[in-house]
């Protein structure tokens, strides 16, 4: 059974970072494409990042300069570094994984954590 475990969130000030984690089990992540999405109240999920075994980490351009995909093969861990945080940042963030997969389509992601909330507020 896979399970990918999220952490890490919490409330920051902005302009403050946070590192999520995801770690999985029953899935060897080094060879998955893992994603990081957010939903925030009121809106779709979105996707952040998406780190795979073949390609460079690709982000999306609201987060692009501020955060960093990276992934621990040895602790089967992807993280997610934020930097910089903004007010609009705040959500639920997710990751999730796709087997052997060479991008990160919202729909086609095999795999999903539970979240983790970030808020970024005075």
């Amino acid at each position: 059974q896979v399970q990918l475990v999220e952490s890490g969130g919490g409330l920051v000030q902005p302009g403050g970072s946070l590192r999520l984690s995801c770690r999985a089990s029953g899935l060897a992540l080094d060879y998955a494409a893992v994603g990081w999405f957010r939903q925030a109240p009121g809106k779709e999920r979105e996707g952040v990042s998406c780190i795979t075994y073949t390609s460079r980490p690709t982000y999306a351009d609201s987060v692009k300069g501020r955060f960093t995909t990276s992934r621990d093969n040895f602790k089967n861990t992807v993280y997610l570094q934020m930097n910089n945080l903004l007010p609009e940042d705040s959500a639920v963030y997710y990751c999730a994984a796709l087997d052997s997969g060479y991008g990160c389509p919202m729909s086609d992601m095999n795999y999903w954590g539970a979240g983790t909330s970030v808020t970024v507020s005075i």
